[in-house]
């Protein structure tokens, strides 16, 4: 119904934003990321999505397309809800939710609110195909690569590193042609930081 939203940033919260469109306040709620993308008394534009269930009317807002654009995969997922969709989205990046459906990490899922191991694993089922369908054709290899990604992020998750960082950074690193040298190289990225 309402494909963006542009004006100014009226007042930034722990959780909405109001944006102030020729003299209306639209209320929407937000992620964390957005939020901090946010400036009072600046312009912005913000992609909304209208949720409407039994109990309320709400309007969420997302400072790209591509943060929208995963909300309502998130949406699609059996049992997940407005909230939760947003709770991912505040911790991860849409980047880092297709990374992590992709090489299977549950373990990137940890930091969010809300949600468990079980959900997590739910998600990444779910949300499998539709992620793999949109991912460019050279960012995820043959499914072996994916593989040894997966090995490598649950690897170094289990040496107590972040689920959600070990993917970003086995992500980065080149095709390798074992799962020990992925990890090497990963390690050797972690000591850097």
């Amino acid at each position: 119904m309402y494909a963006h939203i542009k004006g100014i940033v009226d007042s930034v919260t722990a959780d909405k934003a109001v944006i102030d469109a020729s003299g209306v306040g639209y209320e929407l709620n937000c992620s964390s990321q957005t939020l901090n993308k946010l400036i009072e008394g600046k312009q912005a534009k913000l992609y909304t999505h209208l949720n409407i269930s039994q109990d309320a009317v709400a309007l969420y807002g997302f400072y790209s397309e591509s943060e929208r654009t995963m909300f309502r995969k998130l949406l699609g997922v059996s049992r997940i809800g407005p909230k939760v969709a947003l709770s991912v989205l505040s911790v991860l990046t849409p980047e880092d939710v297709s990374l992590a459906v992709i090489t299977d990490n549950v373990a990137a899922f940890d930091r969010v609110q809300g949600m468990g191991r079980k959900t997590a694993a739910r998600v990444i089922l779910e949300l499998k195909e539709k992620v793999e369908a949109a991912a460019p054709s050279d960012s995820g290899g043959t499914p072996s690569a994916a593989s040894m990604k997966s090995e490598a992020i649950a690897a170094l998750v289990s040496l107590g590193y972040d689920g959600a960082e070990a993917g970003r950074v086995v992500s980065e690193l080149p095709e390798l042609s074992t799962v020990e040298e992925t990890i090497k190289s990963a390690l050797r990225e972690f000591s850097k930081r």
